[in-house]
């Protein structure tokens, strides 16, 4: 029996990071892509444009608040789509706490398996809801800026924004 794929809606964002692209199912957030996202990089599937869906407006506001330097935090519900061991990574990365940052090593350690580096790096780089799921918390063992889906950039602004309060807006 044919597995069916929920329906998602988009939208999109104008952000001081540039375009960002908010996709929903009927009940959770389900990513945050950047505009010049890797076409392969989250696959969802089918989507329709509504900019009157609930989750989407809520994240659209809670988005703001953040870079306005009003949020710490978000509220949303998120349903994450990948591998078991890929939602485990995304979880430590909800742990990371605002204005602070952790290695690719600190998370691995966190799951219990320091051998891990790379597949925590791989699946930090595959995060489908970008910014609300920090990934761009998450640095060099040596404290260096490593990849990260939206741009090295735009991580420093992020970081820049959490560690001195900044405004983006």
């Amino acid at each position: 029996m044919p597995t069916l794929l929920p329906k998602l809606s988009y939208q999109w964002i104008e952000s001081p990071v540039g375009q960002l692209k908010l996709i929903a199912n009927d009940s959770a957030l389900v990513a945050v892509l950047w505009e010049a996202d890797k076409p392969n990089r989250v696959l969802l599937g089918e989507m329709q444009n509504d900019t009157q869906h609930p989750i989407l407006k809520l994240t659209a506001l809670q988005l703001q608040e953040y870079f306005h330097g009003d949020r710490k935090q978000f509220d949303l519900p998120l349903e994450f789509y990948g591998t078991d061991f890929q939602k485990s990574v995304w979880g430590e990365l909800l742990k990371i706490p605002f204005g602070e940052t952790r290695s690719y090593l600190q998370i691995a350690q966190a799951l219990n398996n320091s051998k891990a580096v790379r597949a925590v790096g791989a699946a930090n780089g595959k995060n489908p809801i970008s910014i609300i799921t920090p990934c761009h918390r998450v640095i060099g063992a040596n404290g260096s800026l490593t990849g990260f889906a939206g741009g090295l950039d735009n991580k420093q602004k992020l970081l820049a924004l959490e560690q001195s309060q900044q405004r983006l807006f």
